[in-house]
């Protein structure tokens, strides 16, 4: 019998959710056939079959979390079959070794994923007080958050478990709390705003495409925004293709599909990219190619609700541009009082690589571009 695991799908992410099984114990399969849906990185993943045979074992049933490394589906494989190109990987490969830093020597230590261990030190748990639900007893980000939650006193665990309605963040909710939490404990972050005067625009249309364009010019006046930083090497990286995280509001959350090149594409092929993304992610229907990868991303609240906002910046990138509600303001003109309309300006960015005068020069030149008439 053959355990495959769930592999790493390249999302950076330890677990995925099972949205779909596309066979059952008992089946003959093949290699390469559909095998499982699964939800990663607010992206559907269809796993194709590893091997050739029969399937024995389901590791989930839908709705599941699944650990990457961890037991997924049991085979009596064919002899001499050929396995396709998905890893076969170990959990010790995602479990942080019981390892005492200090002496060097080997501890009875808790094996736990590194998200649960690291999340386990920001909320005070101590990861010796109850056992991991993981694969080999290894704690993962629920067990962390399930004793956190029973450990909090004031009745809320209680409170909550007692809620009709409580039901655990799934897909992109769940997708967004992670990256969001990564943003809160890895950016130092920091926001500058402004208002730019679209009052002589001749078209009032087409804000996304005029903010993608604004968006083009601030990167050529202030490059350092378009990049990514790692704080392990502390070392930055500074592109030169432009590659846009356009946030899109959906009823399964927030998702961010990305934009590519947007500094080579002319204005008709941008409008008709961004359509296309959007009604995509609206449907569900991204890929995980077309959420990774952005150097800078653009929230377009505005659409909605809110003037100003605190955009966090997701990281590897260092920059997030939000635009606020669009509206009438007074203003001064020479010795006069006029009505302009203004777009509100949220710029935020990793303070530890962008400097405030690179910030500024970057917002300064986006404002230039968006108070052109066309």
């Amino acid at each position: 019998m053959s355990t495959f695991k769930l592999p790493d799908l390249g999302e950076g992410l330890a677990e995925a959710e099972i949205i779909e099984w596309h066979v059952k114990p008992g089946d003959r399969v093949v290699v390469d056939q559909p095998m499982v849906s699964v939800e990663t990185a607010k992206a559907v993943v269809e796993v194709p079959v590893p091997y050739s045979g029969t399937v024995t074992a389901l590791h989930g049933a839908v709705g599941a979390i699944i650990a990457t490394g961890s037991p997924l589906i049991d085979f009596d494989s064919d002899s001499g079959t050929v396995v396709g190109a998905m890893p076969h990987t170990s959990v010790d490969d995602y479990v942080e070794p019981a390892i005492d830093r200090a002496s060097a020597r080997k501890v009875s230590r808790p094996r736990a994923l590194p998200l649960a261990r690291a999340l386990a030190r920001r909320l005070g748990v101590d990861l010796k007080d109850f056992s991991g639900s993981g694969n080999d007893g290894s704690v993962t980000l629920d067990d962390v958050l399930r004793h956190a939650k029973s450990a909090a006193g004031n009745g809320y665990a209680e409170q909550f478990a007692a809620a009709p309605n409580a039901e655990p963040l799934r897909g992109p909710r769940r997708a967004m709390a992670q990256s969001m939490s990564l943003s809160r404990d890895q950016i130092s972050g920091c926001t500058v705003c402004d208002d730019a005067d679209i009052h002589h625009w001749r078209s009032r249309g087409d804000y996304m495409l005029r903010l993608v364009r604004a968006m083009i010019c601030g990167c050529r006046a202030e490059p350092a925004l378009n990049a990514w930083f790692d704080p392990t090497s502390n070392a930055r990286v500074l592109h030169r293709h432009i590659d846009l995280g356009v946030a899109v509001d959906t009823p399964a959350g927030l998702m961010a599909p990305v934009l590519r090149n947007i500094g080579d594409q002319p204005p008709e092929a941008l409008r008709a990219a961004l359509l296309q993304l959007k009604d995509a992610a609206r449907r569900r229907a991204t890929t995980p190619e077309d959420l990774r990868g952005f150097t800078l991303m653009l929230s377009n609240f505005g659409t909605l609700a809110g003037r100003y906002g605190v955009p966090l910046v997701a990281p590897p990138a260092v920059a997030i541009l939000g635009a606020g509600k669009v509206r009438a303001d007074a203003v001064a003109v020479e010795d006069t009082v006029a009505v302009h309309r203004r777009m509100p300006l949220s710029l935020s960015f990793d303070h530890r690589v962008v400097t405030g005068g690179e910030a500024c020069r970057f917002l300064a030149a986006v404002i230039a571009d968006l108070e052109k008439p066309d």
